[in-house]
């Protein structure tokens, strides 16, 4: 089964497009077009359930139509409406480019550690970007921590081994115990 932490969300799927089954995607990451994932994730009553692409093609600089192997009219593709798309993070390792408000999503899942005390606070459990200073809510068995998604904290990063390095301010730690 695939887990949230192995994915990151690429867009939404806004409504369908004609009768054949086309939906318009509205994306934040055009990572769909860089690299070749067999295949993009919605969520289904809790679990990620994998659609193919047969098809996509671009609308304007934030959009797409996309085609999915198996849904072929109208009904099927209204299912698929107003759902998140998700994208394998494996097929995406290493296209990590600048950090843009729309690219957050890519650390879900990462381990968080502090470079001041070298402790981990957790992983990276959801980001809230509902306001202008996205958030990470970091999160392991003991507590629950807001950590602001910003450059200015981010000291290094591993993709490969899925660690986020952070230099906190004094004090940020302590406010989630």
């Amino acid at each position: 089964m695939i887990k949230s932490s192995e994915v990151f969300s690429i867009g939404r799927f806004i409504k369908p497009h004609g009768l054949g089954g086309e939906l318009v995607f509205l994306f934040t990451d055009e990572v769909f077009d860089r690299t070749e994932a067999p295949y993009w994730l919605l969520e289904m009553d809790g679990i990620l359930v994998p659609f193919f692409v047969e098809s996509y093609r671009f609308r304007s600089g934030n959009s797409a139509l996309v085609k999915l192997d198996g849904i072929d009219n109208e009904s099927q593709a209204r299912f698929l409406a107003d759902k998140t798309v998700f994208y394998p993070k494996t097929y995406a390792d290493g296209l990590v480019s600048g950090l843009t408000e729309d690219s957050w999503d890519f650390y879900l899942g990462f381990e968080v550690r502090d470079v001041r005390s070298g402790q981990s606070l957790g992983l990276i459990k959801a980001v809230d970007s509902s306001t202008i200073n996205v958030l990470f809510l970091v999160g392991n068995e003991n507590s629950g921590l807001m950590i602001p998604a910003t450059e200015d904290f981010i000291h290094d990063r591993d993709i490969k081994r899925r660690i986020l390095f952070m230099n906190l301010p004094e004090g940020l730690c302590d406010m989630g115990q």
